[in-house]
């Protein structure tokens, strides 16, 4: 099993920025493709972004593309969101996730979620 546990949420105004963390132990050696994705309150979970382990390739939702950065550090074994210009509508809890394809067209670039953390909040209001 693989544990992952996010952080860098927070309060941030209108066209502030925030990088969010995630910290991943246990079976790293199993973890291939990962992700983020957020829920905002009332509202389904929206994939945010997906790195493939193949080939290095990375996808962004539409509502996130061009403002937020994905990375990954395989030496801190650690999952990064790079959050720039942010907007009211981002406010929602994020999380980091494993991710296995299953093709479904339901969920960005067809990955869905297989483990996640426990989520941050990001909250962006003035």
């Amino acid at each position: 099993q693989v544990q992952l546990v996010e952080s860098g949420g927070g309060l941030v105004q209108p066209g502030g920025s925030l990088r969010l963390s995630c910290a991943a132990s246990g079976r790293i050696g199993s973890i291939n493709d990962m992700g983020w994705y957020r829920q905002a309150p009332g509202k389904e979970r929206e994939g945010v972004s997906t790195m493939h382990s193949g080939d290095g390739r990375i996808d962004y939702s539409d509502s996130v593309k061009g403002r937020f950065t994905m990375s990954r550090d395989n030496d801190k074994n650690t999952l990064y969101l790079q959050m720039n210009n942010l907007r009211p509508e981002d406010t929602a809890r994020y999380y980091c996730a494993t991710l296995y394809f299953s093709g479904n067209s339901s969920y960005l670039a067809g990955y869905e979620w297989e483990n996640w953390g426990q989520g941050t909040q990001v909250t962006v209001s003035s």
